[in-house]
């Protein structure tokens, strides 16, 4: 490890940046020029202790999982991040196309839409983030392991986690899931990790298969979708995709006609999502 350069190096990435780049309130004594210490140890999820210890150059060396977690909290660019591993002993983490590291740029488009489901998935349908109304409306999605980090491999393979989708929906969403890990298959080619998925879910999906053999290579997107939620009930919902400036992640975001019923539903989906926040179950996750 190259603790003093590791140090300074946490040190000016966290003095760079404000407490509105992560979705924080500023407040009125605020004298520490960027983000305090215990901000940054926050939104890693690890002990405001380990974190000043590390950037104080006094700590073990840490996990590819902790810095993984550090460099989102710091919204630091794939670059940055490699030089982050670097400075800590490890070697740089292979950019697959999976693209794990969360785009900065999309995560402070997250930052500012605490109130609002939002969720951020790659090409492989792995959500790498959540706002805190996503969680509150859809349940935590960054902690599976493995293929059940995929939202196709769970749809298929654990079908009681499509309970969040109203009936009319499920077929659609089906083809749909299908369809866009064809495309990503067909891209990254056979020996790809979305080919690895496509085969493991030929094998435990008779409904996949159907669906794949079917050969849909475009499912339309529909605009609204309905949903049931064991809280709040019936949901009619815009769903508006963005996707980053290279194509490898797709930010999804839910909003409701303003007035309706829906809206009032959402507002309180906001309210237990900022509960969930105030409670430590934030939306940031240690994935690299």
């Amino acid at each position: 490890m190259e603790y003093a350069d590791l140090s300074d190096f946490l040190r000016k990435r966290r003095e760079a940046l404000q407490p509105e780049d992560v979705g924080m309130p500023r407040g009125r004594r605020r004298r520490t020029p960027g983000l305090r210490r215990e901000e940054v140890a926050a939104l890693a999820s690890m002990s405001a202790d380990y974190y000043s210890r590390l950037e104080g150059g006094r700590g073990p060396q840490p996990s590819v999982d902790m810095l993984g977690a550090i460099a989102r909290a710091l919204r630091l660019t794939l670059e940055e991040r490699d030089h982050l591993f670097l400075l800590a002993g490890h070697g740089t983490p292979p950019r697959t196309t999976r693209a794990c590291h969360v785009d900065p740029g999309m995560l402070r488009i997250l930052d500012r839409l605490h109130d609002t489901p939002a969720m951020l998935l790659n090409r492989c349908g792995e959500v790498l983030a959540q706002t805190p109304a996503h969680v509150a409306f859809a349940g935590e999605l960054t902690n599976f392991q493995g293929m059940e980090r995929s939202e196709v491999y769970r749809w298929f393979v654990h079908p009681e986690t499509r309970t969040l989708y109203a009936e009319p929906e499920l077929t659609t969403h089906s083809k749909l899931l299908v369809s866009m890990l064809r495309t990503t298959a067909t891209i990254d080619g056979p020996k790809s990790y979305s080919a690895s998925l496509v085969k493991a879910l030929q094998k435990l999906s008779p409904e996949f298969v159907e669906i794949w053999d079917a050969h849909e290579v475009v499912v339309a997107h529909s605009q609204t979708k309905r949903f049931k939620h064991p809280v709040v009930g019936d949901l009619e919902l815009y769903c508006e995709l963005i996707d980053n400036r290279d194509g490898q992640q797709t930010l999804i975001v839910f909003t409701a006609e303003p007035g309706s019923e829906s809206a009032e539903k959402l507002q309180l989906l906001s309210v237990l999502g900022s509960q969930a926040m105030n409670s430590g179950q934030g939306f940031d996750r240690e994935l690299i």
